[in-house]
């Protein structure tokens, strides 16, 4: 019989005791084997874990007493939760080196969970990772980052058994055993064929399906992600994991995001992991026409004049278009960070619009506004890095074609273009 696979089950066993226990017995009964993590500073636990708190701490380089300390009141208990969170990680790292971590979960308020969530964050995509947490109908971004976590809201708080609570940490324990016990080796794909990232929001859509196909249809795997904050730090991430061997970096817009304060920022690190990997890249200006808030009672007063052409793209997205001299500050700053790169870079350009709101007649036609982004680009892009354009919208297959050529010839330059597949569709 080949061996179980282990879970590592991570928890404060000192205020959540009975609910880790019963998660281990429900893991348990499934035929998993687990490894008790416990995370606990506040007192001693209500079962003996595998892993104690005090082996923890010292994984940090401190002690349990020390901890302890630091965890009564005010910015201690920050220093705690990180110090654990740290000696967490590191126990976990060393139990998948050593074969012990075929996945791993945790249950937890919000204490709990930004310790779980760093230990699930330290391991790589794929492995399964399961997080019942009462802060799931909530702002989970700072917790999950760029990682593939299924989070399940327990309802109640994570405090006591009863007739919700036994039910929904059997399911969260029958979940995460049906994931170590049924991995889907054939789910990852042609791993020979080369990774190519694309970005994509609603508003480029067509476009970056017409890219992805092409790029299929010449040999590569393609991998897309939305243009959403959290899409574009997965992506960084990915690039800087080694995990993605060239970018078609269609829709940038998360810059607007960041340099004016909307809601779909990636952060100040967006636009600079393939330059500093050295990996083929191909840049345009997918919806940098657009500047995106919530909902539309909320949008800036900068941004809300009488002036300003705005559309409700969903309840929770109003998307403003940005004017002439914004588009020139985000041409200036898009042609910064991609002169940074220290591989095969282009940016192309679609003179028919940025977004599918810049169509013939859409709400965001603005040729001045597109014509000092191009502008701003063209002059601050370094010596020696392309820039093309097509007489086209970003959503056009006239633009595609450009795209992929481009990303085809810069390729070329470093490795050899891997088998074509077929036709795209």
């Amino acid at each position: 019989m080949p061996a179980a696979p282990t879970v590592v089950l991570v928890g404060t066993l000192d205020t959540k005791g009975p609910e880790h226990a019963f998660v281990r017995d429900r893991l348990r009964d499934a035929g998993i084997d687990v490894v008790v993590v416990d995370v606990g500073v506040l007192g001693d636990p209500s079962f003996e874990p595998d892993v104690p708190a005090a082996a923890v701490a010292h994984a940090a380089g401190t002690t349990l007493a020390d901890v302890r300390r630091a965890s009564e009141g005010g910015r201690g208990r920050a220093d705690a939760l990180d110090a654990m969170a740290r000696g967490a990680t590191a126990v976990v790292v060393e139990l998948r080196a050593r074969g012990r971590c075929a996945g791993a979960m945790g249950l937890g308020g919000s204490g709990g969970t930004t310790i779980v969530s760093a230990v699930l964050r330290s391991l790589p995509l794929g492995v399964p990772k399961v997080l019942v947490s009462t802060m799931a109908a909530g702002d989970i971004r700072p917790y999950v980052g760029a990682r593939d976590f299924t989070l399940v809201h327990p309802v109640t708080d994570v405090q006591g058994l009863n007739r919700v609570s036994r039910r929904v940490l059997a399911n969260a324990a029958h979940a995460m055993a049906g994931m170590v016990r049924h991995r889907d080796d054939a789910a990852a794909g042609d791993a020979a064929a080369p990774l190519v990232a694309l970005t994509m929001m609603g508003v480029t859509t067509r476009g970056a399906q017409q890219v992805a196909a092409r790029l299929e249809a010449a040999g590569f795997e393609t991998i897309v992600f939305h243009a959403n904050g959290s899409g574009g730090q997965a992506m960084e991430e990915l690039i800087d994991e080694g995990a993605i061997d060239g970018v078609v970096d269609l829709t940038t817009s998360e810059l607007t995001s960041e340099r004016f304060g909307g809601v779909v920022s990636a952060g100040p690190g967006r636009l600079t992991a393939a330059g500093r990997a050295g990996i083929p890249q191909v840049v345009a200006t997918g919806a940098l026409d657009v500047a995106n808030f919530g909902p539309r009672a909320v949008v800036p007063a900068r941004f809300d004049g009488p002036d300003r052409r705005i559309v409700v793209h969903s309840p929770t997205i109003t998307s403003v278009r940005v004017d002439a001299a914004e588009a020139a500050e985000m041409g200036r700053l898009l042609a910064e960070k991609v002169s940074r790169a220290t591989g095969p870079a282009a940016v192309v350009l679609p003179l028919g619009g940025c977004s599918v709101y810049e169509v013939p007649d859409g709400p965001f036609v603005d040729r001045a506004a597109d014509a000092a982004l191009f502008a701003a680009i063209r002059a601050g892009l370094r010596a020696g890095i392309p820039c093309r354009a097509a007489a086209a919208n970003i959503n056009d297959p006239a633009f595609a074609e450009l795209a992929v050529a481009t990303f085809l010839e810069l390729w070329s330059r470093v490795r050899p273009l891997p088998a074509p597949r077929g036709t795209p569709g």
